[in-house]
């Protein structure tokens, strides 16, 4: 099973940087081409099979997942509390920008270093936001990757 549309509401978010709808982009393509996300049966709904439609959101300070079939029937909502994501997602954007400044003057090898950071970084992103998806939704460790960047996009407006 797997998401073969995913929708960032920004209603509500200044307009982003470059930068971010860059990332934005980059992440919603990568996501669309190679993903692997189910919802598991649960006391309150049966597995809803795939594949889905997903929009992410920040509601009253929480993270929202809107999830729909292809066909558009509700399968499932889920609000995950902000406060896990707050300090890797701020130390994601710090080298982000590290990184974007380094492009711009300073020799591979320096761009590589803080390249690894951001992907250390990146990777325990993915990490924390598996934990909470846990008994909600299963995704692997590249859609984690994906997602996570999606909620650094929402995020950088909170």
């Amino acid at each position: 099973m797997h998401i073969t549309h995913i929708e960032i509401d920004m209603s509500g978010m200044p307009a982003p940087t470059p930068e971010i709808e860059q990332e934005r982009r980059v992440a919603i393509f990568d996501l669309l081409e190679e993903n692997s996300f189910a919802l598991p049966a649960r006391d309150d709904r049966p597995e809803a099979a795939g594949p889905y439609h997903v929009t992410l959101a920040i509601r009253e300070k929480r993270l929202v997942f809107d999830v729909d079939t292809e066909d558009a029937r509700d399968a499932a909502e889920f609000h995950l509390s902000l406060s896990p994501f707050r300090q890797v997602v701020k130390d994601y954007w710090q080298i982000c920008e590290s990184y974007y400044d380094a492009v711009k003057r300073l020799p591979p090898s320096q761009i590589e270093a803080i390249d690894m950071a951001r992907r250390g970084i990146h990777n325990e992103g993915a990490r924390v936001l598996q934990g909470r998806l846990e008994g909600k939704a299963r995704v692997d460790y590249d859609t984690a990757r994906r997602l996570f960047t999606l909620i650094c996009v929402l995020h950088f407006g909170v």
